[in-house]
């Protein structure tokens, strides 16, 4: 397994020019990594969801975001690029490819993307040391599994978010 190298970005987002080693240090106060999560919509609506693989450090086996950490030199959107593939075997580009927010956390800005696909969840290309299942599901069965705690909990102002700007999305594009 190789070495993976985050940049240090500062309270702005802004790299700082310095690297960490992912789980060799701690970020310190005012210092944080970049995240990213992709939200894949069909064009019916429907949310496709993934449970991570029982082999993860963390969150094993949670239903959770399509996503992960940037590594080191990437953009946001070269990330959210590169997991939606890695994870998926999803393809994207610009043009199907959209950043819907931003959230600043403790010591992450997270970077939310959505892309709209039609593929069947049984012929997506799945990573299993990653994956180990995705479904589509309705908004409504979604909402449902988080509050049941089915689904892996970001927060409210991280669920708000991402439904408020999910019905922008498909109202404005679908």
């Amino acid at each position: 397994m190789s070495v993976e190298k985050w940049d240090i970005l500062n309270s702005f987002g802004k790299p700082t020019g310095r690297v960490m080693i992912r789980g060799k240090k701690s970020l310190g106060s005012g210092e944080y990594h970049l995240v990213v999560h992709i939200w894949v919509i069909s064009s019916d609506g429907k949310i496709l969801i993934q449970r991570r693989s029982e082999n993860k450090k963390l969150m094993p086996g949670e239903w959770a975001a399509t996503g992960g950490a940037a590594i080191s030199g990437e953009t946001s959107f070269v990330a959210a690029k590169r997991e939606l593939f890695e994870e998926l075997g999803i393809s994207a580009n610009k043009e199907t490819l959209f950043k819907l927010l931003r959230i600043k956390r403790k010591n992450s800005f997270l970077d939310v993307w959505i892309t709209t696909v039609d593929t069947p969840a049984d012929k997506l290309v799945l990573q299993k040391s990653e994956v180990d299942c995705v479904k589509w599901v309705k908004k409504s069965e979604l909402e449902e599994m988080i509050a049941n705690g089915d689904y892996h909990n970001y927060g409210d102002e991280y669920f708000d978010s991402i439904f408020e700007k999910l019905d922008d999305y498909r109202g404005s594009f679908l």
